[in-house]
């Protein structure tokens, strides 16, 4: 073994996960909280689902507080949208900031930014305070941008999927576990003496201090990427400074990433939806108490355990399998599925078929919602946040809209609702088929056989020739060797192995 062999080797043992070239970590062991990768993982997952419970922690209290602040119908509709349209363009902005200052500081300092309004929560007097405290909280949304961003500088493309999956959907239990913890500590509050319209108050320091205590921990105990923080690497070199215009452009001119976050728009912006309104509509239709219809409300939110991570790994097996083009399928196929479930879960009238329906609804929206990020980290290499906040903004997005047509005001009831929903997420699936990669193709065709297109191509289109002569590049080459995978293993069979980029002019991307 000579010299340079060894000092590989050694570079490799400081790891407790196998690892590719990128020190990115090829396995993912889910009980080890090892470092960077495994601790990671459960500092982006847990601070996560601590801003999904302050996010929804209003929901479930809704019937207490429509009676204590006089609260409309329509009042009730616009907080709604207020508690998601305000992570729209901050997913965009989180993106951006992921990439030029790593996760770890841009998910802190947000967490700690939006701690303010979620105690304000316990002060609030009239409908505009609820919709304003509803809408700064919802900001912390934004963090799901920081968690898929870490995911994927952190483990390899054969597990990426399965990470993303996982650490979004551990994190989206928080909607779920709100519906049963608020009215819990809601009846602990009341029962200790406090009088109904000052428990639910009350209720609001458990989410908000949750949430500060996960800032902490992700700032004291994280870290950026396997080797270390952004700070430290670019102070190094190791790490080179990117231009933020350009970064900007390669992720908004990538079409591939609106497309995502249209389609990410009807399944997690659905998700989103249904977090609002679900409680209500049991207990508003079959005439349900209060912790009842927050048990059945919880079970929607809750499938996230194995729904949205079991969509991560399957994405990952069907890419292994049939590579990119598996991916699409797969994601086509589960979403529009759970479209035909929300369809005739607005169609069922009786309890105990709405429950199993909704059920099964649940597992294939936040499933797609996995696949979704199955795909994202392929797009782009240098513009990750960019396309994982375009992605993730476009979740907010949907919920926005589906919220404003379907669920604010009296002109369509809640099952009505549901059921047009359900129709309009079967509908912005088909683009999925529109999506297309040179180097492995599409839904409907392989890769361009016109010319010869890899995978160096593709991800170092987006560096200039001067920008390659300083070694920007670099990080993208790692990348595109390692998601050689994506051809999967019948094309792979046709294919050369290698790609000497050197040799083909860098065609740009389509």
């Amino acid at each position: 073994m000579d010299i340079s062999d060894s000092a590989v080797e050694s570079q490799l043992r400081k790891f407790a996960l196998p690892v590719d070239s990128e020190h990115k970590a090829t396995e993912f062991r889910l009980f080890s909280v090892a470092k960077p990768h495994m601790r990671a993982f459960h500092l982006s997952w847990i601070s996560f689902f601590a801003c999904f419970v302050s996010s929804f922690a209003a929901p479930p209290l809704l019937p207490l507080i429509r009676d204590n602040l006089n609260l409309t119908a329509t009042d009730i509709g616009n907080a709604g949208i207020a508690s998601v349209s305000g992570a729209v363009f901050a997913r965009i902005a989180m993106g951006t900031v992921c990439d030029l200052f790593g996760p770890r500081l841009a998910s802190a300092s947000l967490i700690l930014l939006t701690v303010p309004a979620v105690y304000c929560s316990s002060i609030i007097s009239s409908s505009t305070s609820f919709l304003l405290v509803r809408f700064f909280t919802g900001f912390s949304l934004s963090t799901f941008v920081s968690t898929q961003f870490w995911m994927s500088s952190m483990f390899s493309t054969r597990v990426v999927a399965s990470a993303n999956g996982l650490a979004a959907g551990w994190g989206n239990l928080g909607g779920g576990a709100t519906q049963l913890v608020m009215p819990l500590v809601f009846a602990i509050v009341r029962d200790i003496g406090a009088v109904k319209f000052t428990a639910w108050r009350i209720a609001f320091f458990i989410p908000a201090i949750f949430q500060m205590l996960t800032a902490f921990a992700v700032f004291i105990f994280g870290q950026d990427l396997p080797d270390g923080n952004f700070h430290n690497l670019k102070k190094s070199g190791e790490k080179p400074k990117d231009d933020l215009k350009r970064v900007l452009f390669f992720g908004i001119s990538n079409y591939r990433g609106w497309i995502l976050a249209l389609t990410y728009g009807y399944c997690f912006g659905v998700e989103l939806a249904i977090d609002n309104i679900i409680a209500e509509y049991f207990y508003d239709r079959f005439n349900l108490k209060l912790h009842t219809a927050g048990l059945i409300a919880a079970s929607f939110g809750l499938a996230n355990i194995f729904s949205r991570p079991g969509g991560g790994y399957i994405s990952d097996l069907v890419g292994k399998r049939f590579g990119m083009r598996g991916r699409l399928w797969a994601l086509w196929l589960c979403q529009t599925l759970g479209g035909v479930f929300c369809v005739i879960l607005g169609k069922v009238a009786s309890l105990t078929v709405s429950i199993i329906v909704m059920i099964i609804f649940s597992i294939f929206i936040q499933a797609a919602c996995g696949m979704t990020f199955g795909v994202v980290p392929f797009v782009s290499r240098r513009s990750l946040g960019v396309i994982s906040g375009m992605t993730g903004g476009g979740g907010n997005v949907g919920a926005v809209l589906t919220q404003l047509i379907f669920f604010t005001g009296s002109k369509y009831s809640k099952e009505t609702g549901i059921t047009l929903m359900g129709l309009m997420i079967i509908c912005c699936t088909l683009p999925i088929c529109l999506i297309y990669f040179p180097q492995w193709g599409g839904m409907f065709c392989g890769p361009s056989s016109s010319k010869r297109v890899s995978e160096e191509d593709y991800y170092l289109s987006e560096w200039s020739p001067e920008e390659q002569e300083k070694g920007s590049h670099h990080g993208s080459l790692k990348f595109a060797d390692n998601s050689r995978s994506e051809r999967g293993i019948r094309s792979s069979a046709h294919r050369s192995t290698a790609t000497n980029p050197s040799d083909d002019a860098t065609p740009p991307i389509v």
